[in-house]
């Protein structure tokens, strides 16, 4: 039986501010993903936005939100407003953890971020050279503050062997169309490849992986103005963020019905995004090779580790089955890093 989460946001609220009566709650969710997010709104017409999420580890809900609201806080100019703030009771981030019989959810309240102009859905040159200049500024911003941020216990690594641990169990919960042969064989390569690069070398960064056009927003300029949705929020190296950008600036546009095929990484588009990016945020070798990895992870961890917890139950056997049929096989013939190292002369 799904539990109450009205009623979960609303002992959440008691025990930050019951001097602030709620008026009503109300389910704004994607509809995609498994978490959910609601406006809650008080009787005096102000609101806020609660976060709810159920999966993956408590102590890691905690920790990302606390090195986003830090990032929130010191992101200078032209960046300083880009995030959304969660409360602060006292001197700490606010978190509720509600835990009762086989419920255990954590909530959190943001205040809500303006949205400026959406982008279309297909987007034009214009648009992808300035996002590429934009994406660059913000991730060289990111890296001018990443030594004030509190440390972060993932990686890439760890979250790999999580998954070897789930394929491993008796009882594990990837469901029967999942090959785990095929897992261990992706996993095994992931090591392999990350070593031989020395993934581990490349500085980090704070990255938000899912930057579909849905999750922010721009100036009349086309400058970054808003971002939200913190769902897969991590530290890591920049490259992580590329999958995304690639699928942002692809011919086939924002879907409605999508895969995570390897496609826009070849595309002509991402060349002319990564060339303007690159020509502000200069990318190196080990960089460019790295995406291969970054989207052999992203398939590993967020589609078939996670799936079942970031998507609906119809969209995560859908995105899982394509990635054991098709994706996974076309990660060694249908990348080749030579192509962007040549165009981007390095």
């Amino acid at each position: 039986m799904q539990p109450n989460y009205h009623d979960i946001i609303r002992y959440a609220w008691m025990a930050y501010d019951p001097s602030r009566v709620i008026e009503s709650t109300t389910d704004i969710s994607a509809k995609v993903s498994t978490n959910h997010v609601y406006k809650v709104t008080f009787t005096d017409k102000s609101f806020v936005i609660a976060k709810l999420s159920y999966f993956g580890r408590y102590e890691h809900f905690v920790e990302d939100h606390r090195i986003i609201n830090v990032l929130a806080n010191n992101l200078p100019a032209p960046f300083e407003n880009l995030l959304a703030r969660s409360l602060i009771k006292g001197h700490s981030l606010f978190v509720h953890r509600y835990i009762h019989e086989d419920t255990d959810v954590w909530v959190v309240f943001y205040r809500a971020v303006r949205i400026k102009t959406r982008l279309p859905r297909r987007l034009e040159e214009e648009h992808i050279i300035k996002l590429g200049k934009e994406f660059a500024l913000f991730h060289k911003t990111c890296h001018s503050i990443r030594n004030t941020l509190p440390s972060s216990s993932k990686t890439m690594h760890t979250d790999v062997n999580h998954l070897m641990e789930v394929v491993e169990r008796k009882n594990s919960r990837l469901g029967t169309h999942i090959d785990k042969d095929e897992i261990r064989r992706q996993c095994d390569l992931f090591y392999k490849n990350e070593d031989v690069l020395r993934m581990h070398r490349l500085d980090q960064i704070p990255v938000f992986v899912d930057w579909n056009i849905g999750n922010f927003s721009v100036s009349s300029t086309l400058r970054l103005f808003s971002r939200w949705d913190y769902d897969w929020f991590r530290v890591s190296n920049r490259m992580l963020d590329f999958y995304f950008f690639s699928r942002v600036v692809s011919d086939r546009g924002d879907r409605t019905v999508f895969t995570y095929n390897i496609g826009p990484l070849t595309e002509d588009r991402f060349m002319l995004f990564l060339k303007s990016y690159h020509s502000h945020y200069p990318l190196n070798e080990t960089e460019i090779r790295s995406l291969k990895e970054v989207y052999r992870f992203f398939l590993l961890h967020y589609v078939i580790d996670y799936g079942t917890y970031f998507f609906a139950q119809n969209y995560s056997i859908k995105l899982q089955q394509e990635a054991m049929e098709t994706h996974f096989s076309s990660i060694e013939n249908g990348f080749n890093p030579e192509i962007l190292l040549k165009a981007l002369k390095i």
